[in-house]
């Protein structure tokens, strides 16, 4: 498959049919699945019944997919993936940011690499106007990405979570950042006109 978006040492590529066993080891970590089902590993029918279908689901709006398969420019090795997706199907205007890496590849500074190059493609090249991301309260980690990425905390909400997951009574934090707000960043540090 074709790359979509290159950083210094990661290229996104679309998923195939034949990452089912990347998405099954990745969402096997409890470590990396703290945060979502509170450690649960998720089961491979549901990686093939949902995840699957879910990230080799094309966007019309934008011409891409929503999911993108992390891997390591040296090595070729799967760090995890991004996602960049329209929040309705047929706008490109919001879209939701995400990303989910192997435990391997945490503190690297790889989700703060990617994230900040989708926002920059996706104002840019596909017609966002804004970027949105959640995550738990308790998330540190991810919310540190989030800022990094240039998304300042919209509002802290009561998450409805179907199982309690250390850490959901605290709540859930939703960011967001507007593209005239990226453009006037960008055009401050010299790198864009707004």
């Amino acid at each position: 498959m074709p790359v979509f978006l290159e950083t210094a040492r990661l290229a996104l590529r679309p998923f195939t049919a034949d990452d089912a066993d990347r998405l099954f080891d990745l969402d096997g970590d409890p470590a990396v699945m703290r945060y979502l089902s509170g450690g649960e590993p998720t089961s491979r029918e549901t990686v093939r019944t949902r995840v699957l279908p879910r990230v080799l689901h094309d966007h019309p709006c934008t011409g891409t997919r929503g999911y993108w398969a992390a891997e390591e420019q040296e090595t070729g090795a799967f760090v995890g993936w991004f996602e960049f997706r329209p929040v309705a199907d047929d706008i490109a205007a919001v879209v939701e940011l995400g990303y989910r890496l192997k435990a391997s590849a945490w503190g690297q500074g790889y989700a703060t690499e990617g994230a900040r190059a989708l926002v920059d493609k996706g104002f840019a090249e596909l017609g966002v106007s804004l970027v949105t991301a959640n995550t738990m309260a308790v998330n540190t980690r991810s919310r540190r990405v989030m800022e990094k990425a240039g998304l300042t905390l919209l509002r802290s909400y009561a998450g409805d979570w179907p199982v309690a997951v250390e850490g959901s009574e605290h709540g859930e934090v939703e960011y967001a950042l507007a593209r005239s707000d990226w453009a006037e960043r960008r055009a401050a540090a010299g790198d864009l006109k707004p």
